[in-house]
């Protein structure tokens, strides 16, 4: 940012407006936001981002648990001046804020990670580049200049593969590799399969696969017996299918019609996406192919922790998927006490899931975690206005998260964890 982020100014920008009739085009409410996004988009489109596993009891627990604690204010500190910055990796971010892996963003906007890549870079908040991306890394790289950024990967079936898109991200200035750890088969998402709607299939959310070397080059290979090609009825709905395939494939229309190779990459894509068998020693293998820091995403219980610090990785996300692996799960928040009390200072802590608020983002730094990431807010906020909705929702939280942390009488944001904020 050209100048310094400021939430009175931000705050009373809104307000000025106001003079004038001009009212918020986000709204500022969590819950009005969702509703507004969901207003404008896809039904099979917001299916695929607000839902969650099974009849979403760990969605709701994600939000419901913050209400655990409370903050407990302190009066006449001098708040005059503040800083929310914190340091992360050995970067200094501007605020304790991340922007999660979220797949498939063209079904909420067509500039989809470029639009998020350019409002994260602007405000200097790090994004985490999903593996289901939109638009390669390298073209998010290249609109994001300077601005921080992580890649996630998820463990594909060939270690080639995974050895190719961590090199890919060295390449393109991530600053960390982002192992997701929970979803080595897809939850049972009761949205997406009442809507027999999953993107990959129509060949959205694979651009960092059909931009790999490596997996271009098992196209060209026979294909093996058993690649998953069901029976599929021809009728006008599948014709519209087979058409958002070669389109959403690289290349020209005609050209992917005739080679055929749109279908068998979705084919492969399907076959090699996850590796159920994933345990901790696969995990030198990925520390043999990158000097970045690894972070594990998807941790939630202390014994797993403790195996994330024998195993040596650089940090962890407590993080159950936004809720969208496992339904009846434990809440992120309540999980992230004990957490903290394995790790201590020896690793960073982000926390993910249910974060919508600036008080969300408050108890979570007093109860350990180093930052925290957001994914569904900014991908409502790219619904409805592209790249300056993204940017408005990430500066209204920010703005409530200062003011949240000033009336609370603190003005560091690194003092909130030892400063004894919260009651239950």
């Amino acid at each position: 940012m050209s100048t310094p982020f400021s939430a009175l100014e931000r705050q009373r920008d809104i307000y000025l407006q106001g003079l004038s009739g001009q009212r918020p085009k986000i709204p500022t409410d969590p819950v009005a936001l969702e509703k507004a996004a969901k207003d404008k988009m896809s039904a099979e489109a917001y299916a695929y981002v607000a839902g969650g596993a099974g009849v979403e009891l760990t969605v709701r627990r994600n939000r419901s648990a913050f209400e655990q604690w409370r903050i407990e204010p302190r009066m006449l500190r001098d708040v005059s001046q503040s800083d929310t910055s914190v340091e992360f990796l050995g970067r200094r971010i501007p605020a304790p804020i991340l922007l999660s892996p979220v797949g498939v963003l063209d079904l909420c906007h067509p500039h989809a990670d470029l639009a998020v890549g350019r409002a994260a870079a602007e405000l200097g908040l790090p994004f985490i580049f999903s593996n289901q991306a939109s638009v390669p890394m390298e073209r998010v790289s290249q609109e994001m200049g300077a601005g921080p950024r992580m890649f996630q990967l998820y463990w594909s079936k060939s270690y080639e593969l995974v050895a190719s898109l961590v090199k890919r991200a060295e390449a393109s200035g991530c600053d960390a590799i982002v192992v997701t750890l929970d979803t080595t088969m897809l939850g049972w998402r009761l949205r997406d399969l009442d809507q027999a709607y999953l993107p990959f299939l129509r060949g959205k959310g694979i651009a960092q696969y059909t931009s790999d070397p490596v997996f271009q080059a098992m196209l060209d290979e026979p294909e093996e017996e058993g690649l998953v090609s069901p029976k599929r009825k021809v009728n006008l709905q599948m014709l519209k299918a087979v058409f958002q395939l070669m389109q959403n494939y690289p290349g020209p229309f005609f050209q992917n019609l005739r080679s055929g190779r749109p279908l068998r990459a979705v084919r492969q894509f399907i076959n090699l996406y996850t590796k159920p068998s994933l345990n901790w020693n696969d995990l030198p293998f990925l520390r043999e192919q990158t000097s970045l820091p690894i972070i594990l995403k998807g941790i939630h219980h202390p014994d797993d922790a403790r195996r994330a610090l024998d195993a040596g990785v650089d940090g962890l996300v407590v993080s159950n998927h936004g809720g969208r692996q496992v339904d009846g799960a434990v809440s992120t928040i309540e999980m992230l006490p004990a957490i903290k009390q394995v790790v201590g200072d020896q690793m960073p802590l982000l926390l993910d899931s249910g974060v919508r608020t600036g008080a969300d983002v408050f108890k979570a730094l007093a109860l350990g975690a180093t930052a925290v990431c957001i994914g569904r807010p900014y991908a409502y906020g790219l619904a409805l206005d592209g790249e300056a909705g993204v940017s408005t929702v990430l500066q209204n939280l920010w703005a409530d998260f200062e003011l949240t942390m000033r009336l609370s009488g603190c003005v560091r944001a690194e003092d909130i964890v030892h400063g004894g904020w919260l009651g239950d």
